[in-house]
């Protein structure tokens, strides 16, 4: 996608605010889209190792269409606990589904339930495992959550993220948030991702490896997928389930039903297979959720939702690496960011 198409972030999809927790304690942290007025939902889970919440719920077949938060959070699935402090949060606020509408002479209100899916990436090798985002953590991002253009980089669910792990991750890179969108006609398209693949993180114009994999000396990258072309094999703790994940949703302002959020979803995917390689491996969880706030109030053809998706995703995943800061120090793995390797060539 041509820089100039790329206008803001995953906020730029009106009714939508991002806030982010990161810990001050080890890099970990959650991120939180919130969805005050709703949004109907979809998702496609597309690793082999998910760590998730409600999106039993979000298959087309069942019941509700419409969910107010979606977190994404570190932790592996000890971080599904940030979901129960945005839960919370918008139960504070009587912001959810309205269940059990009481008509009648005790003037009862209808309960009020908040729909908050979730999903994890696993960071636990990155300081102190005992550490992870919990119900507190998720409500410190609601109260963060603003509609300004979302922080890349290390923060949030992206603190502790990783990349390029196939062959170990003492010769991993720094992974972490980004964000991206575009706005073609009356409708916009955004994606936010927290990238913590196996895979390295490729530009899908050039096809060079902007971070992933290093060097035995770690001064270089390696390209993961020329290593497994010549015969080179993969670390065994690289390739157990869990170990990895990249995180992400992808959102319109456009009318879209849940049956074609969920193709959204589907089709976004297909951004990262652009700019991870490997994807959706047997330790990756890669899950991405699709949202439609509805708010421009025009119709889109959901292939165009969806191949924009795609492409914004893609775009949000350079970002991230870009963005990232290289990390190490007492108990942490040396982590150099993709900006680390380019300046030590200069």
């Amino acid at each position: 996608m041509p820089d100039e198409a790329i206008t803001g972030g995953l906020t730029a999809v009106a009714g939508l605010e991002v806030g982010h927790f990161t810990d001050p304690r080890r890099p970990t942290g959650c991120t939180v889209i919130l969805a005050r007025g709703g949004a109907i939902a979809g998702v496609d889970v597309r690793g082999a190792s998910p760590g998730t919440r409600e999106t039993d719920l979000l298959d087309p077949v069942n019941a509700i269409d419409t969910v107010h938060a979606i977190v994404l959070a570190g932790g592996s699935a000890f971080g599904l606990d940030a979901a129960g402090g945005v839960m919370r949060w918008l139960d504070e606020r009587g912001i959810g589904a309205r269940i059990g509408e009481r008509p009648g002479a005790d003037g009862r209100a209808p309960m009020i339930v908040p729909i908050v899916p979730a999903a994890i990436l696993f960071d636990l090798w990155v300081g102190d495992p005992r550490i992870r985002p919990d119900a507190a953590a998720g409500y410190a991002a609601c109260e963060a959550a603003t509609r300004a253009a979302p922080a890349e980089g290390n923060v949030g669910a992206g603190a502790g993220a990783s990349v390029g792990k196939l062959f170990g991750i003492e010769r991993a890179m720094k992974g972490g948030v980004g964000t991206a969108s575009i706005t073609v006609g009356a409708i916009t398209v955004s994606a936010l991702v927290a990238v913590n693949a196996i895979g390295d993180v490729v530009d899908p114009v050039t096809r060079q490896v902007v971070a992933g994999a290093r060097s035995v000396d770690g001064k270089s990258l390696l390209g993961t997928m020329a290593a497994l072309r010549r015969g080179e094999l993969p670390t065994a703790l690289a390739t157990q389930a869990g170990a990895a994940t990249t995180i992400a949703v992808v959102a319109t302002d456009a009318i879209l039903t849940k049956p074609q959020a969920t193709k959204v979803a589907q089709m976004a995917h297909d951004g990262l297979a652009r700019s991870i390689e490997p994807v959706h491996t047997m330790g990756d969880g890669d899950v991405v959720f699709a949202l439609a706030t509805c708010a421009s109030g025009q119709r889109a053809a959901t292939t165009l939702v969806g191949a924009l998706a795609a492409d914004v995703l893609a775009e949000a995943v350079l970002r991230a690496v870009r963005a990232a800061c290289g990390i190490a120090g007492a108990g942490l793995p040396d982590l150099p960011a993709s900006s680390d390797l380019a300046a030590a060539k200069r």
